[in-house]
């Protein structure tokens, strides 16, 4: 899977997303086969990001979306097959989990848009969940060479390959889930941080008002005193 950049204005493009591009190569190896990955970009006003990810017909791939800072929480999302034409597509969305199944092999292109937004950056997560990437079924493990002797081994064996596959993707599932919490967990913190400013504030203002009008008090009372002494004499 590789990123690839719109320009609708020009921008400097942040460093973050430049190692990024650097980053995604050296990864794309691992990606073969699964990929469990999730990543966190900067998507600054009026730019368009997308990424490519390499499907072979029959796979399906996953992707589970969130935009967890920057004002209105919201970006456009779009999942274009090989030839260029739009599967899917939603707008101003804060968060979201489209599923594509491929029809035919290809780079397939997810692409996040935020050119609608004029000033402000949008921080974007997402997650990639790959499945059935598998060669050929009739492509047997090594192992089923040696065990034609014996069916019942072969049986086992097939058992314990599927319950193996089985925990796989179950784990495969469960760190998705850790990941969608981890940012649920963020963006609450955020939030909580932003709130606790905002009531450090007020309370400081508060602070200042309650010592001006304690001071304006003690000064009043005080001029009253004075008034009197001054009819008295």
């Amino acid at each position: 899977m590789w990123p690839h950049h719109h320009h609708h204005h020009h921008h400097h493009h942040p460093l973050h997303l430049l190692l990024l591009l650097l980053l995604v190569p050296s990864l794309a190896n691992g990606f073969a086969q699964s990929l469990d990955g999730d990543f966190t970009f900067s998507l600054p006003a009026g730019r368009t990001e997308c990424f490519y990810q390499a499907l072979t017909a029959g796979a399906s791939m996953e992707v589970e979306y969130q935009v967890i800072d920057g004002a209105g929480m919201d970006v456009d999302f779009s999942i274009s097959s090989p030839t260029g034409q739009v599967l899917f597509a939603e707008y101003r969305k804060s968060e979201g989990l489209q599923s594509v199944e491929a029809k035919q092999d290809g780079d397939y292109m997810f692409c996040f848009d935020n050119s609608f937004s004029h000033v402000s950056e949008k921080v974007v997560f997402f997650e990639v969940i790959l499945d059935n990437m598998e060669v050929e079924k009739d492509d047997k493990p090594a192992w089923k060479d040696f065990v034609e002797v014996d069916e019942i081994i072969d049986m086992k064996l097939e058992d314990l390959q599927e319950t193996m596959d089985n925990i796989k993707t179950r784990l495969g599932k469960s760190i998705q889930m850790q990941s969608v919490l981890r940012v649920y967990e963020a963006r609450d913190r955020k939030l909580q941080e932003t709130n606790f400013e905002m009531v450090n504030l007020w309370s400081g203002i508060s602070m200042v008002v309650l010592v001006m009008v304690a001071g304006l008090q003690v000064y009043t009372l005080r001029s009253l005193f004075n008034d009197q002494r001054r009819v008295r004499t």
